[in-house]
């Protein structure tokens, strides 16, 4: 029998660490016996427990040390983490370890060592000369780095429950279906304004619907408010806003009468060609041919947006960045600094921006569609909470919220 001891800390119990690790165990074939538990008493008490593991095959055993210690376990005899070279820019080590959102620290020289810039699907590269690690997308290795392999001297802090009176303490599950919605927009609201205050920034990440459904003025209101750092969207939320902007219409409906406009499917190829042919849509706000929306607002009040392009994109507008890798890169130095993220009916950009955020941020998924929620927390957005309801009444009220003084 292979065998091996764990150590556990933390919120163990209440948010389910310890039975997952545990059925993981029995899943891949192992067995364990708890050597010793101490459970906390009240909600800020923190609890330990040692399980001894063992089982059949080495191969088995790898497997259970791995899940296991991406749920935050340590391995009793704290070993060195180990590096292989990357053989190849672009290519990790076969047996690299690949990271997931929690913060993440590695054993070197006898001592825990956080590593920066934590995202998930990543590898982690150790510069020795400097005594840091670094996670670092596969896209960015370097042939020579040194590369973490095998999940030894590796420990992660696994998120918590949110307790007490904690805003997010609200949603219990990740979506959130027959809830006060006015009562967690506010709260919301209440969150961001603590963001703020605190020296971090607001990311929001904004779909076309945003503006088909008329509430394209609430977000630009939220904007003006100071409430918003950096904007990521595609390239149909700019299209439309401008579309909106010049010719009252989002897809040749008329936002203000709900009907369609004679001619008006040709208004979002109009608006983009208006674009081109100025040059930028900073161009076009600056000579005042855009005079109102989201795009104006975010000029207007110097805000960081990124609009990363798709295959299906008309245009595209000027500032549409159409090479998947160059987008990626910008948007992950942008996230930098943000302690919220509000993602608004997109699921394509949401799940993408999910995947560069570390999980202490606190991400907000507000969809009609409960499927966007699911398929962000599936793909590893654990923090990620769900409110399903219409995007209107949410960023009406937010703005509300957000426009009063705390």
């Amino acid at each position: 029998m292979y065998k091996e001891t764990l150590e556990l800390r933390g919120h163990i119990i209440d948010s389910l660490i310890l039975p997952k690790i545990l059925d993981n165990i029995i899943s891949h074939g192992g067995d364990y016996k708890i050597e010793e538990i101490l459970i906390g008493h009240k909600k800020e008490d923190p609890s330990y427990t040692r399980i001894a593991i063992q089982a059949a095959s080495n191969k088995n055993l790898q497997w259970i040390l791995k899940n296991a210690i991406a749920n935050g376990a340590t391995i009793l005899k704290e070993e060195e983490a180990i590096t292989k070279k990357a053989p190849r820019n672009g290519i990790f080590p076969d047996d690299f370890y690949s990271t997931t959102n929690l913060p993440t620290f590695v054993r070197l020289k006898k001592r825990w060592l956080e590593v920066k810039d934590i995202e998930m699907d990543c590898g982690i590269v150790v510069h020795y000369k400097k005594d840091e690690a670094v996670c670092v997308p596969m896209c960015d290795v370097r042939k020579g780095d040194h590369v973490v392999i095998d999940g030894r001297g590796i420990k992660v802090t696994p998120v918590e429950r949110a307790r007490g009176k904690e805003v997010f303490s609200f949603m219990s599950s990740a979506v959130s279906y027959e809830k006060p919605k006015l009562l967690i927009t506010r709260q919301i609201a209440g969150y961001i304004k603590d963001i703020k205050k605190h020296g971090k920034n607001v990311l929001f990440v904004a779909g076309p619907a945003v503006v088909h459904t008329g509430a394209g003025k609430y977000l630009s209101a939220i904007i003006k408010s100071g409430y918003v750092d950096v904007l990521f969207a595609g390239n149909a939320l700019a299209v439309h806003d401008v579309e909106s902007a010049i010719y009252g219409t989002s897809l040749g409906i008329s936002l203000e009468k709900g009907i369609p406009i004679s001619r008006g499917h040709e208004h979002h190829m109009r608006a983009i060609n208006t674009i081109r042919a100025i040059g930028s849509i900073r161009a076009a706000v600056n000579k005042g041919i855009l005079r109102k929306g989201i795009m104006y607002s975010c000029i207007k009040y110097d805000v960081d947006f990124v609009l990363a392009g798709s295959i299906r994109d008309d245009g595209p507008l000027p500032e549409v960045i159409t090479d998947t890798m160059t987008a990626q890169r910008i948007m992950r130095s942008k996230v930098k600094g943000v302690g919220i993220a509000i993602m608004i009916a997109s699921a394509l950009h949401s799940i993408a921006t999910g995947n560069l955020l570390p999980s202490s941020v606190k991400t907000v998924s507000v969809d009609i569609d409960p499927s966007v929620v699911t398929k962000l927390t599936d793909r590893g957005t654990f923090q990620a909470i769900g409110l399903i309801t219409d995007l209107e009444p949410f960023l009406r009220e937010l703005a509300k919220c957000l426009s009063h003084p705390s």
